[in-house]
Formats: structure tokens, sequence, C-alpha cells
């Protein structure tokens, strides 16, 4: 167990220096301290390779400059300094987010003009007139105008390239407010007008958007950084062990069969088997689970798992980009890329907002106008309402809320992919669940006692997929000492089956209805030999712990639910009985699934796809939306919306229970926008919001909704 440093309590904690580009970077998961960063910082530069190391506290990561050193050897110095440390992948970990230390910066400028702006304002509405206002005026421009001028860029940039498309977006409004309240502030200052001075408001306004745009950035770029920041810690090395003999090789040259030996505190380099030794592994990189595992001789252990207590011999079964860890790289890379079938809520509010803010700040300036004839205080009012009525609220409504619920559901396993994944997963009514390998482990067994020419061609035909009851039958065969047939010219038909020849022959293996073979057992998968009747190979599998809890939340949740296999009758309706799943359909190809779907969704459903294999691609790209474990295959997860890298399906109520407290939340959001315009408006067009009242308005009722976004989730 790892205890904090004595010095925690009295040493300060820096959080990172200026460092040249670094040639290596290391996690450093133990530190603590301010004492921690001195004992590390000294261990690297007393190398002579070391030309410079400075350690972040906050990310637990020292970045090094020295040219040419091996990873190994500053491991290897921090390990004698009493430090762990493990090697990070900086090409894994992206660039670095420019875009957010900009914002930082624009919010900066922002909020100190404002605050002097708003000092010089009081003493004008306290009845500071003539050439004292005048003054006050002139040094408020000054201040104002390149502040509003640099930190507002990201709203003109964003207006200027939609109306260059043809479109309205938020920023449209916002940017037009902030330049009307500048120029008519502006005016006033030079003594062509004297009406009321506006560059606190339009400071406020760019201050507090800019908030909440940084907000919304960041917590999106904190769920992709983490998951990046996990891909990206791998063992570099691996102890290869070759008959009487260990040593060190890269760690993505081994290959499926390999041993290595791993020693407490050793990073595992690849997926495998445990061989010879017991150990308790810290999972937490891939699953989130902080409490130590057991693990024995037959249990199997996954890249980025760390060893903590006893040796181990593991053989390689899956090494380089086959490994969990590589795929948790390609899930994040798979994030960035979003599916929009839909259009979000947001969107859908600011192509009706947007253009009624304008209408209505017009209508102000031209009912003003022919009421009044004052062409300046017609457009005070009307900057009045363009300010209050400023869509900020509603255009944080729904992204404040989407950061937080991804974000939360992130750290609980379940990676959202999709823009709109909480939109539709909120209108989920029914959940379909594939059978192998979702509800059940994949750990397919072969029953029963087949002849050894029948296990031999099956045997043959089965080396050609990696469907889990081919696996079944190779390793059946090889443990039975069965050398496969010399099937050639094999076909996989996703869903279906293998066919080859064999001696001039064709021969099949896959499900009953594609062999044309008749169900009279339970078998899940049958052979054809040309001119004999088909043999039925009888199959087992285990059902998940978490299936049946799944289920029953579900269940009580009020969803309908369905199971959709391809495998025989028999065996999918006792799973159906176990889990308590009412609707159970066999024998169904990729195809029929689909149709499942989108007869279920012609009647007014809307279906959610939990599956894994390449057959469930269809089902999860046509159902209202997709949701795959971590472990799926690759189609599988870019089919998907979500993926649940934590490995549990009780990932699947989890995110249906946030997305409908987030969409809830989203409507509140929505509602409090809504009602703030329905009081703010008419007080704004009456011309009773005076310019500091508008801009504590609209800033008031931006942190209300991200407030209540923040609030944690029933």
């Amino acid at each position: 167990m790892v205890t904090a440093c004595p010095a925690c309590s009295t040493v300060p904690l820096p959080q990172g220096r200026a460092v040249d580009q670094p040639t290596h970077v290391l996690h450093l998961p133990d530190i603590h301290c301010g004492a921690c960063i001195a004992t590390v910082e000294r261990a690297l530069t007393a190398l002579p390779v070391v030309q410079q190391a400075r350690v972040n506290l906050t990310l637990k990561r020292v970045m090094i400059v020295a040219p040419g050193a091996e990873d190994a050897t500053l491991i290897e110095a921090l390990a004698r300094a009493g430090h762990r440390a493990d090697r990070l992948d900086a090409g894994r970990l992206g660039p670095r987010d420019v875009t957010a230390r900009d914002l930082l910066t624009r919010i900066g400028v922002a909020g100190f003009a404002m605050m002097n702006v708003m000092l010089l304002s009081v003493a004008i509405w306290s009845g500071a007139a003539g050439a004292t206002a005048q003054v006050f005026h002139l040094i408020s421009a000054a201040i104002a105008i390149p502040a509003v001028g640099f930190a507002a860029q990201p709203f003109f940039a964003s207006a200027i390239t939609a109306l260059r498309h043809g479109r309205m977006n938020m920023d449209v409004p916002i940017s037009l407010a902030i330049i009307l309240a500048s120029g008519a502030s502006l005016a006033n200052a030079f003594g062509f007008s004297d009406r009321a001075n506006w560059f606190d408001a339009a400071l406020a306004l760019t201050f507090f958007l800019l908030i909440g745009r940084y907000l919304d950035r960041a917590g999106r770029a904190a769920a992709r950084s983490a998951a990046a920041e996990l891909a990206a810690l791998e063992a570099p090395q691996a102890v290869l062990i070759e008959g009487a003999q260990e040593r060190i090789v890269a760690a993505e040259t081994l290959q499926p069969g390999s041993l290595i030996r791993l020693r407490p505190g050793d990073r595992l380099p690849a997926d495998g088997t445990i061989i010879t030794g017991r150990t308790d592994l810290d999972r937490s990189a891939l699953t989130g689970e902080s409490v130590p595992q057991p693990a024995g001789p037959g249990d199997e252990v996954t890249a980025g798992e760390t060893c903590l207590t006893g040796a181990l011999t593991v053989r390689v079964d899956r090494a380089g980009r086959d490994t969990a860890l590589a795929r948790m790289a390609d899930l994040v890379a798979t994030a960035e890329t979003q599916r929009t079938r839909h259009t979000g809520i947001a969107d859908r509010a600011a192509r009706i907002y947007a253009p009624l803010v304008h209408v209505l700040a017009a209508a102000t300036f031209v009912g003003w106008l022919m009421l009044s004839g004052d062409g300046w205080r017609a457009l005070d009012i009307a900057i009045s309402v363009l300010v209050i009525t400023c869509p900020c609220a509603l255009g944080l409504a729904v992204p404040a809320v989407s950061t937080v619920a991804t974000a939360r559901l992130f750290r609980a396993g379940i990676l959202v992919k999709s823009a709109t994944a909480l939109e539709r997963l909120c209108q989920i009514d029914t959940v379909a669940f594939d059978k192998t390998g979702t509800l059940t482990t994949g750990l397919v067994t072969l029953g029963g006692n087949p002849d050894p020419e029948t296990l031999s061609i099956a045997a043959g035909l089965a080396q050609a997929s990696r469907h889990p009851v081919s696996q079944a039958i190779v390793a059946a065969a090889d443990a039975r000492g069965i050398a496969p047939a010399p099937v050639t010219d094999t076909t996989e038909y996703p869903g279906c089956g293998v066919q080859g020849m064999l001696a001039g022959q064709r021969v099949r293996l896959g499900r009953a209805g594609w062999i044309k073979g008749t169900d009279t057992s339970d078998a899940a998968v049958w052979l054809s030999v040309a001119g004999q009747p088909p043999t039925p190979l009888m199959t087992s599998e285990a059902l998940r712990d978490d299936a049946i809890p799944t289920v029953r939340a579900l269940h009580d949740a009020g969803y309908d639910m369905a199971l959709l296999s391809g495998d025989a009758p028999r065996p999918v309706a006792r799973m159906a009985q176990a889990t308590g799943i009412g609707t159970a359909l066999a024998q169904l190809t990729p195809a029929l699934k689909v149709d499942w779907v989108r007869d279920r969704t012609a009647q007014g459903a809307h279906v959610l796809m939990v599956g894994d294999g390449l057959n469930d691609t269809g089902c999860l790209a046509s159902a209202h939306a997709g949701i795959s474990p971590g472990t799926a295959l690759d189609a599988a997860r870019s089919a998907s919306d979500v993926v649940l890298i934590g490995g549990g399906l009780m990932g699947v109520p989890r995110a249906l229970a946030t997305a409908r407290a987030a969409m809830g939340r989203m409507r509140q959001n929505i509602g409090l926008a809504v009602l703030y315009n329905v009081v703010s408006v008419p007080l704004a067009m009456s011309g009773h919001a005076s310019p500091l009242i508008a801009a504590l308005a609209m800033s008031l009722s931006s942190l209300t909704v991200t407030l209540n976004a923040l609030r944690r989730f029933r």
C-alpha cells in the first residue's frame, strides 16, 4: 500500500513548470507532494544524459529532456529513488489543447476590463455629469473596445462563418449585441449621444459567454483526454522466457504463444493467460475498479493491468494492436467521429430562437422610433432587448447538462460517442439483446462426444472463423489430439456459418436454418457434408454475472425487452427464461434482426440494440440507439452510440437512467431560460432595463442554468 509522504502537509503543491520540448514523458502514479517532486527531479537530473526534468503534480507526470536516453534507464533511476513510473506514449496523448488556453486568456481579459468599466459606470450612474462623465466614458472606451475586440473573437468568427453559409446560429445575435452595444457606447463617449453607456453590458456579455464556452469544451476534453491517457499507458518492454533464459524485449515484438515473466509492480504488456503464480491485479486502468482482484493459473489478464503482489508466468494471447489497451485507443479515435442522424435539441432551439431575437430587437427599434422620434433612444432600447434576451442561457442549457452527464458516465466506464446519444437514449422504450458474447460470457464449450471424423471436419471449417462456437470446436479438437481436416476455399457468412471444400465435396458448419437441418435437439451449430444428413454439435455457454441484475433493473424501469439470437430455439428459450426476458427470437440472420428492429420502429417503438458481434452491426446502426461492450468487435463498436469500456452490462440501465435524468435537466434549463425571457423581454422592450440591470440579468440567467446542470443526478 502506498502512503502519503510525511511532507505532504507542509510542502506546497506546485502544479508544473515550463519545460523544453520533452523527449520522454513518464507517468508517476504514487507522487503526493512537493517533496516527491523534488526527489523525482533530483533523481533524474543526477543522470548525465538528462538535461531537464519537470514534474506536474496535477497530471502526475514528469517531462524529461534527455536525447538518446532509454526509458528503462529513467524508470530504473526513479525506482532506486523509491518512485514507480510508467512510460507514456506522448503520440497517443494527442496535441496540446491550445484552444482551452486561448479561451482562458480571453476570459481573463474580458473579466479584468469588465470590472474596471463597471467601477467607472458606478460613478456615472451615481451622478457624475458633464466633463467628468465624458472623461469616464472615454476611459471606458479605451478599456472596453480593445478588450471586446480581442475577447469576443470566437463569437465573431463563428457568426461570420454561419452567415457565409447562409444560416443562423446563436453567435449571430450575440455578436450583433456586442457590436451594437460597443458602437452605441462609443458614440456616447465621443458626444454623439447622451444616452446610456453599454460598455459594461458588452463586456459582461462577452465574459460570461466565454466562461460557458470554456466549461463546455473543458468537460468534453476531459473525457477524451482521460481515455487517451489510459491508452497511452502501456508497458514498453517485457521479460520474455526462452527455455531457461530470460531476456528483455520490446512489448510490440511479442507473439501469441510467447511466455513472459511479471514481477510485483510490473504492468502487463499484452493480453494473456496466467500459467503459474498468483497475484492481486490492479485493473483500474481499464475497468475503473479500484479494489485489486485476485488472479491465478488459468485466469485471463489484459494489457494495462498491474501485477501488485506475486510473480507470474503469462502466456501471451494477444499483443500489439490487438490488446485491450490498444482497443481503448481505438475507442478514443472513434469517439471523435460523431454520428448526427438526429438534430440536437440546442440546434433546433437555435434555429427558432436566433431569428426571433433579431425580430424582437428590430420591432422594438421601429416601435420606439415611431413613438418617440428619438433614434438614439430607440437604439438604446433595441440593444437592451438584444442583451437581455441574449440566448446564452438557452445556449448553455443543453451543452452544460450534456457535458456533466457524459463526464459522469465516462467515470463510470461508459463512453458516449455520439453528440445526440443522450437525446435518443432518453426516448428508448424497448431494449433488444444479442445472446452470445453479450448476455453470455462468450466462452463457449463443445459438449457431447462427437466422433473424430465429424470433429476433424468441423475444426477444419471452424479455423476460418473467430466466432466463439468456432473457437470452442477448434479447442475441443486440439484437446482430443484430433487434427483439423484440410478444408479449402473457406468462406464465412456472418450470422450463418462457414462453407468450404473437402476432397471435392462441399462442407458447411453453421446454424440449422442455413444448413437446412431439422432442429430436433438443443444444437446451436450443425455440420453438413454433401450426401450425408446434417450432424448436430452440442454447445454450452455461461451467463454473465450481471445479466440477470441488468434485465431486472430494466424491467423495473418499465422497458420492454427482447432477445435476438441466431442460436437454436431451445438454448435461446432457456436463456430468456433464466434472465426473465419475455420475447425471445431464435435462428435470426443479421437481416432478420434488422427487419425486427424496423418493424418495431414502424409500430412506434424506440429500440435500443445491445450487441457485440459482426452480425449485430446492422441492428446497432438501424436501431434508435446502439450500445456495445468494450470487448466487442471493431465494427460493432464503430456502429454504436455508447461503448461500455468498463465491460459490465449494468452500464445499460445506468446509461438509460442518466440519459432520462439529463434530458429532464435539459428541459428544466430550457424552461428556466424561457421563463427568464418571458419576464425580462417585456421589461426591456418597455424601456425599463438599464444597461447594468440588463447585463446582470443576462449573467444571472446563465449562472442559474449552469448551477442547475451541475446538480447531482438522482
